[in-house]
């Protein structure tokens, strides 16, 4: 069982404290959607609603920590050591469209690496926890990355850019060739949730370019204490300067890589 140190309980409270009118904003989301007027505004308060919660309960529990949110401008805190990432509301596109697939996020960082992550999807009341160290956990049960080794038998999640992102030719491509290969590839739409996906077991293996901190801070440790392997995308340690990251269990990771190399 998971014992939880103050700082992952300060972490899962702000996390399900904002749950709380996450889940009844999600409620009001359906009857929105009869009218297109007025629903991205509603998500978006919703969402700038979400952080404000969260930053409160994080900064009143360490005041002196730095600040990294999604919603809202960074702040270096008094400890330039320390600093929480939070994304409010990871897949704010799926809640817009009133599809059940979201969460929160939130990392402590120190000494610019993380070394304690939250990620909680309200609608299935899956809470993932990861401490530097202590594992990776759902529910209060321990999770690890799969074991698979044939590629064939994986399946994959990532992220396809939209809008006017630069790497859409480079993601089709990278889809050309993983998917002839392997058992599948899903694009949920939660960078979070396809992090935690990865460390549970549930994919064998995740990759995405043009992310933020926010999307994937708390995601990485996750994959970690669970097992696995991440990495940016040309397999360097640079995820948050270069916004790319691949994720995967060991067995998998260097045909993987190369694959999207």
């Amino acid at each position: 069982m998971v014992n939880y140190t103050a700082n992952l309980t300060v972490m899962t409270g702000a996390a399900r404290k904002a749950a709380r009118g996450l889940r009844r904003d999600f409620g009001e989301v359906e009857n929105l959607l009869v009218s297109v007027k007025g629903v991205s505004d509603f998500v978006t308060k919703a969402d700038i609603k979400a952080e404000q919660v969260i930053r409160e309960d994080l900064m009143h529990a360490r005041p002196a920590y730095g600040w990294m949110g999604e919603e809202s401008e960074p702040v270096e805190g008094a400890d330039p050591r320390r600093r929480w990432i939070v994304d409010p509301l990871d897949g704010t596109t799926n809640f817009l469209h009133g599809l059940p697939h979201w969460a929160i996020s939130i990392a402590m960082e120190n000494k610019n690496e993380i070394v304690a992550g939250v990620i909680y999807d309200p609608i299935k009341d899956e809470l993932f926890t990861a401490e530097k160290g202590g594992g990776a956990w759902v529910n209060g049960k321990r999770i690890r990355v799969s074991n698979r080794k044939d590629l064939s038998e994986c399946l994959f999640a990532t992220g396809v850019p939209f809008g006017a992102k630069k790497t859409l030719g480079q993601t089709t491509k990278d889809l050309v060739s993983l998917m002839p290969v392997c058992a599948g590839v899903r694009r949920l739409g939660s960078a979070a949730l396809d992090l935690a996906y990865v460390a549970a077991g549930r994919y064998d293996g995740y990759w995405e370019r043009e992310l933020q901190p926010w999307d994937m801070a708390a995601g990485l440790l996750m994959v970690r204490e669970a097992g696995g392997y991440v990495s940016d995308m040309a397999g360097g340690t640079d995820i948050f300067g270069t916004g790319g990251v691949i994720a995967s269990n060991s067995e998998i990771n260097a045909k993987f890589s190369k694959l999207l190399s």
